[in-house]
């Protein structure tokens, strides 16, 4: 297919749903490969990274979305008056870098990392969409578990979780260490507890 026909049909695509859309979704929209959905997508790219363009192309994950350029946000408020400014305190901040490195992650393993309460830290982060429950924890009391969530990966500028920046090695076993004591103390403090109701639908094991 015409390189110029198909970076039509991903734009018109993008633009109507207004959300990401999977590469592997466009490509059987189109009857193409998903290498060449990726080309015409690298084009589109070029395309909007021009001055006068007010939208960007942007891959979160297997997925495309057309955004707004962030240089253009401070016009978009004046015209949606309802919408939320991301501000985040430097509580929330890191309570979100803990996720983000540790997930999936309880809020105790959290508040026993931090060394502090954080539980209006994380309604925060939910409040925002950029954390999200996933699931519970295989464990007595089946405990919440917490990740990050696309808009996450947005807000941030970057693709996947593998290309957010390394941290210190000391620091991360720090991090390994610290989740993994909390795990084993949850189940300990909980281990003469008999379940109760209907076990969740989405346990997820302990392992960290």
């Amino acid at each position: 297919m015409d390189i110029k026909k198909l970076q039509g049909i991903v734009e018109a695509v993008l633009f109507t749903l207004g959300t990401q859309v999977e590469i592997k979704k466009l490509s059987e929209v189109a009857e193409v490969s998903e290498e060449e959905i990726l080309k015409a997508a690298d084009a589109l790219i070029k395309k909007y990274e021009k001055d006068d363009s007010g939208v960007m192309l942007i891959r979160i994950n297997d997925s495309l979305q057309l955004c707004t350029k962030t240089s253009l946000y401070d016009y978009l408020i004046k015209v949606a008056h309802s919408k939320k400014q991301l501000s985040l305190s430097d509580s929330a901040l890191e309570t979100l870098s803990i996720i983000a490195y540790k997930q999936p992650v309880t809020r105790l393993q959290i508040e026993h990392i931090r060394g502090v309460s954080c539980a209006r830290a994380i309604d925060k982060l939910v409040e925002y969409d950029l954390v999200q429950e996933l699931g519970r924890m295989n464990a007595p009391g089946w405990p919440l578990l917490f990740g990050t969530t696309d808009e996450f990966l947005r807000s941030f500028g970057v693709k996947s979780l593998s290309d957010l920046p390394e941290l210190n090695e000391e620091r991360m076993e720090d991090f390994r260490e610290e989740a993994e004591i909390e795990a084993r103390k949850e189940m300990e403090e909980q281990e003469m507890m008999k379940g109760k109701g209907d076990t969740p639908e989405n346990p997820i094991p302990v392992g960290i």
